[in-house]
């Protein structure tokens, strides 16, 4: 692996060269990464431009962790906090980086989280059946063996857009009552049974780990929370950068973005419509960038990326809501 300030280079993140010319740093500027993951992201941004810091937030223990050389390398221009994106306008007044220069965020789960079994993300390893990035909290396990099975299938369908999910879930019922459904490979068998293989080749049980993982993480509501906070923590001519992965997390970033920026939008379940006031955004490109050739060909995990991009406005942001329905739920 290539050798950077902080240590070897773990994991390329996707699109980095069009996050960068997209995120344009400046000099002195103050910077979010919202998704550190292996630190791809943060340190490209600390390379751009001299002066600039960086807080970087990251669910999981183990990035922070291991994040903690480029932190020293960095000699104070970078902050690592075990925190939530949701919680981004928060975290950074607390760390003094409001109003920021920029928010970048990369949605899903990172790749040294799919390729350590005991994460429990992937059914490439057989493992725990776990899937938090938090290592906290109910586990994919704890929803596969305790869910009814018409929620379960609701959950399936929603979240992993899979037309089989009732098959599934009658699939996983029936499979449990023989024993408690714990492993990664014990979860893909029982959906192999049910979903054929694609002509594409995905595997038959990509959709309904999809949706379990979204479920134990909430990851919508975190990046509609993110969306919104990042709106409030921006300075005017700030930007804000967000790379997906499925079409949940895009049409969730497309339709805010297209809201915020004062163009017509068609209803969602996931972000209400508000009502039409001056626009807090404008658009960086009005169709998303993808992955140029030659990542592709490195990188396959880049084929489905798409990056979204706008600009911070002078408009005053929409106010906070009292609390998130995920504070809401914790009593705080």
């Amino acid at each position: 692996m290539p050798e950077a300030a902080g240590g070897p280079v773990r994991h390329v993140p996707v699109l980095a060269r069009e996050v960068l010319d997209t995120l344009s740093p400046r000099p002195g500027g103050l910077y979010l990464d919202g998704t550190f993951g292996a630190g791809g992201y943060t340190r490209a941004i600390l390379e751009a431009a001299p002066d600039l810091r960086v807080l970087a937030l990251d669910r999981d223990p183990e990035a922070i962790a291991a994040g903690q050389a480029l932190v020293a390398a960095m000699n104070g221009r970078l902050v690592l906090a075990q925190e939530r994106f949701g919680d981004l306008e928060s975290v950074a007044s607390g760390h003094g980086f409001l109003p920021l220069d920029g928010v970048v965020l990369d949605i899903g789960v990172s790749s040294m989280q799919l390729d350590d079994a005991e994460r429990g993300f992937s059914f490439r390893f057989d493992g725990p059946l776990d899937m938090r990035m938090e290592k906290a909290g109910e586990s994919a396990a704890d929803l596969v063996n305790g869910m009814e099975e018409g929620p379960l299938a609701d959950l399936i369908y929603r979240y992993g857009e899979e037309r089989r999910s009732r098959g599934i879930a009658r699939a996983i019922v029936a499979a449990r009552k023989g024993a408690r459904i714990e492993t990664t490979k014990q979860l893909a068998d029982i959906v192999s049974k049910v979903v054929w293989q694609s002509p594409d080749g995905i595997h038959p049980a990509t959709r309904t780990f999809q949706a379990l993982r979204i479920a134990v993480n909430d990851e919508l509501g975190e990046l509609e929370r993110a969306l919104e906070a990042s709106e409030r923590a921006l300075a005017p001519g700030g930007r804000l950068v967000v790379v997906t992965f499925h079409s949940l997390e895009d049409r969730i970033v497309k339709r805010f973005l297209t809201e915020r920026a004062g163009r017509e939008a068609a209803p969602s379940r996931h972000a209400p419509a508000l009502e039409r006031g001056a626009a807090t955004f404008t658009l960086v490109n009005r169709k998303p960038l993808t992955a140029q050739h030659d990542e592709l060909a490195a990188n396959p995990r880049a084929r489905s990326a798409k990056l979204r991009a706008a600009e911070r406005t002078t408009a005053p942001a929409a106010p906070a809501p009292d609390a998130s329905p995920r504070a809401k739920k914790k009593g705080r």
